[in-house]
This record gives structure tokens, sequence and C-alpha cells, in this order.
């Protein structure tokens, strides 16, 4: 009996075909080939994975590279990229300040008095920069009187310059006092010498059309109106009540003034709110002589109707003189 050599002559391709799968050396199941649509593409598949991966990571890399690149170059911090702050508010013209500053200038320069010529000389140098006039142009003789004085305008040329405006009365004229003020680390002095402005000029008031009247109205008003600005100038809440909308709070005068007459009321037509005119005439008390003062004043007073009775919703200044009663 020949016995059949264990030596397999096959070409070493079938070989590596028919007996064992790509690149792990397994026999296939019962000594048949291997499918390469199975096991056999495992490793090569596992290595494109591989390569994908590390495609991703360097891909990763890159963009974060780009991101810092662009964040050193565009100056962008890691909060986002938040907008800078804002310029300190020292950088700015304090204008409150200059303000009060210029009204106790205003105070001594509008002031001049020649027995006390030594002493606003002394108050002056406290605002004028070093060897200004004492005076800051004062020639020594005659008066200035200062009565008041208010700030007008601030008009801020930079940083450190500004002119604030001061609308005073001085000697009982009414003027303007343009004071140009130097600022620099919190300290502030007048720069140079105040100019003397004009008073604002008296603007012509247009005379409104008179309204159409309401003669029924108005009659029931002027009979109830005194009752109530009574009741006003003493700010007896209970008396002021009856003559309020639900709702509307008076405080009154509190016995700062004393009702003497209604002289005019204007109601014009329309429906159940109506916005009227009406003309007082006050008392001023404490005032020693033949009689008290007397001061003439229109309010504006809106009022509602309710089941035939007028009530008052507001009072307030008015734009214009009621007409006569």
């Amino acid at each position: 009996m020949v016995r059949r050599s264990t030596v397999d002559r096959s070409p070493q391709s079938e070989m590596y075909d028919a007996d064992y799968a790509t690149e792990t050396g397994d026999l296939a199941p019962e000594g048949g080939p291997k499918s390469r649509t199975t096991s056999g593409w495992r490793g090569a598949g596992g290595r494109w994975l591989v390569w994908v991966f590390r495609v991703v990571v360097w891909l990763v890399l890159l963009l974060i590279g780009y991101r810092g690149v662009t964040a050193i170059m565009t100056g962008e911090t890691s909060s986002g990229g938040a907008p800078a702050p804002a310029a300190s508010p020292g950088t700015a013209f304090p204008s409150a300040l200059a303000s009060a500053y210029a009204l106790q200038f205003g105070q001594v320069y509008l002031n001049a008095d020649p027995a006390t010529a030594s002493q606003r000389a002394s108050e002056l140098a406290t605002f004028l920069p070093a060897g200004a006039d004492s005076q800051a142009g004062w020639n020594g003789n005659g008066s200035l009187v200062l009565q008041s004085e208010q700030v007008a305008d601030v008009a801020v040329q930079d940083s450190h310059h500004a002119v604030v405006t001061l609308l005073a009365r001085v000697n009982g004229n009414l003027m303007e006092l343009g004071v140009p003020v130097y600022y620099a680390d919190g300290a502030l002095a007048v720069s140079g010498q105040p100019a003397w402005l004009p008073a604002p000029p008296k603007a012509a008031v247009p005379t409104p059309a008179p309204p159409s009247s309401d003669a029924a109205s108005q009659a029931a008003l002027t009979k109830q109106l005194p009752a109530f600005f009574q009741a006003y100038a003493s700010g007896d809440q209970a008396t002021l009540g009856r003559f309020l909308a639900p709702g509307t709070i008076v405080t009154g005068l509190n016995g700062q003034l004393t009702f003497d007459s209604l002289t005019g009321v204007t109601v014009p037509a329309g429906g159940d709110t109506r916005h009227v005119t009406a003309t007082v005439v006050w008392n001023v008390p404490g005032q020693a002589g033949s009689g008290p003062a007397q001061l003439q004043m229109s309010y504006s007073l809106t009022i509602v109707n309710r089941g035939g009775t007028w009530y008052i919703n507001a009072i307030g200044p008015s734009f214009q003189t009621a007409g006569p009663s």
C-alpha cells in the first residue's frame, strides 16, 4: 500500500488561497478555503478606520490651532470675544461738578464793593489760575450786587474745556454770564475772564382762540368752585373729598393761603370729561399793613361728570387766564 505524502507540493499561492485566511494563518473550516468576504477583510477594515480616525484628529488639531492664532491676532479673549471695556468716566468732562463750581465763582465775581475789595480778591484766587488779575477785570469802583443765579447751559468743548452759562440778576437786571472752566485730574479752574451776555429775549406768546363755551356748566361750576378752593387752601381733606372724583387725591395748601374770590371760569363744550380754567384771588396771611397781600392765579382743572354733577379729577397750573365769570 502506497502512503500518500504529507508534503503538499501545490504552488504556494494556491496554499494561501485554499488553506489559510488572509494574514491570520488559520485554517478554514473543514480544511476548505476560507472566504475573503468574512474574516479575511477584518484586518484591512480596521486599518481603514484607524486612518479615518487619524484624519479626524488632525483636522481637530488644525482647527484648534487656527482658532488660537485668530484669537491672538484679533485680540479676542477667552470669554468669547467680549467687547473691550468702555472708557473710564473720568475721561469725560464733569458737567455737574463744573456747574456747581461756576455757581460758587459767580457768587464771588458778581458781588463787588470797594470796602471789601481785598476779601473779594482773596476769594477769587481760589478760582483763578496763577498770575491772573486778582479782581478778574473789576477796576475797584462802584458795586455789583447779585440777587440770584442759576445754571442755564453747559457747552462742553472737550474733556478739559467747557463754558458754563449762568442766568443771573445783578443790580436788578437779568443777564447771562459765560464762565470758561478748565478740568484736569479732578481739579477745576476758571481758565479765562467771564463774558457778560444778554438775557434771553421775551417771547411773544400767541393768543389762543377762545373755545366754545358751555354756559350751563360754567354757571354750575361758578357756584361749586369757591367752596372747593376754600378747602384747597386749608387742606381740609374731608371737605375736599366731596368735590373729588373717586380715586383722586389732592393735598391742598395747608393754610399757606386763604381764599378771597373766584374771578373767572372757562368751560369748553364737550363730553363728560372737560379741561376748564379757573382764576382765583388768594390772600397771603401774616402781612402787616393796611391789608393782606393778594395774588391772582389761574388753575387748570380736569373735571368729570357723574350723574349730572361735576367732580374734579386733577388740578395744576394753567397756560391761560380764565375769562370773567
